[in-house]
């Protein structure tokens, strides 16, 4: 059995029994996600920030970016997990992004060599994986001769993500993984806490799970966008101006000038894979009706019900 480190003095049930109601203002929401960003960075010795392109994990991605510099701290590697599937814009956003910012983007992948041979919504022999994914698949109460391999089922989802995830982290020894998760995002997530042990090593490399933005709703998320992260990171912005679709662009500003991806302009609110997710409707994400409406009513995992088993799995 793996001890985890002990060089770490950290309050795990800091905001337990909390809700995003705690957090009442958009400034109150960042002053924590800053208190919970400069703690990890203070008492991590290798941490990494986990990205998606999508906008929760950019926004942790920025008040990481912020933080470090203004305390002094060495950025984090930023870990993007390949699960064969993603939108095309969305791995050109995030390629073009890690450039900009100048990041250490690390890629976590599921190398099995089945995967080489084999078109993503594929069946493939359970026999021909490794015996380590034939072992995470029982480990998934995966049942069949073969695998369908998409990231949107159970089995698929733990062994494209969590196990490519559980690798990179073993690889690089990452002690504490920054992630974009929200307490009102999903009901598997609403008792999580800011910082998350995942200490079992029969599960997973023994690592810690840092929420720094739990206490954000939607609507805040993007209002920090719009208030905060592209005029802050998008030099001559002006300040205040916020798109109306895709075209609505500042003059000598084009949608690709900004850290938002173009899957929001379309009206998705809830990136997962290219086939997993839908559009919530025409406008853009921040236009729409996010009190009213399911953020992830469109994607595929969250359809199957299968987060609160991800998640005992170690899905994020």
């Amino acid at each position: 059995m793996t001890t985890f480190p002990d060089y770490l003095s950290l309050d795990y049930d800091d905001g337990r029994e909390q809700t995003a109601a705690d957090y009442p203002t958009l400034e109150d929401k960042l002053g924590k996600a800053v208190e919970v960003t400069r703690t990890a960075l203070e008492q991590y010795r290798r941490p990494a920030v986990m990205w998606t392109g999508g906008k929760d994990s950019t926004l942790v991605l920025y008040v990481v970016l912020q933080a470090a510099e203004e305390y002094g701290f060495d950025l984090p590697p930023v870990v993007f997990i390949d699960h064969y599937q993603h939108f095309d814009d969305v791995v050109a956003f995030v390629e073009r992004w890690a450039d900009e910012w100048d990041l250490d983007l690390v890629v976590a992948r599921n190398d099995d060599p089945a995967f080489s041979e084999h078109t993503p919504g594929e069946d493939v022999p359970v026999e021909v994986l490794t015996e380590e994914n034939r072992r995470e698949l029982a480990r998934a109460d995966h049942d069949g001769e073969t695998f369908r391999f998409e990231a949107d089922s159970l089995g698929g989802n733990h062994l494209l993500k969590t196990v490519a995830l559980n690798h990179v982290v073993e690889e690089h020894g990452f002690d504490g993984i920054f992630s974009g998760v929200r307490w009102d995002e999903q009901d598997a997530r609403a008792d999580e806490t800011f910082f998350s042990p995942r200490h079992d090593s029969e599960k997973y490399p023994p690592h810690d799970r840092v929420h720094s933005i739990l206490q954000f709703d939607e609507r805040a998320v993007w209002d920090a966008f719009w208030r905060f992260i592209v005029p802050d990171t998008v030099e001559g912005w002006p300040e205040g101006h916020v798109p109306q679709d895709y075209d609505d662009m500042p003059e000598g500003f084009t949608a690709e000038d900004i850290p938002v991806s173009p899957k929001y302009f379309e009206g998705f609110r809830s990136l997962g894979t290219e086939k997993g997710s839908a559009k919530s409707a025409d406008a853009p994400a921040w236009l729409q009706d996010l009190e009213g409406t399911t953020e992830r009513e469109g994607r595929a995992q969250d359809k199957e019900d299968l987060m609160a088993r991800l998640r005992d799995l170690g899905y994020m």
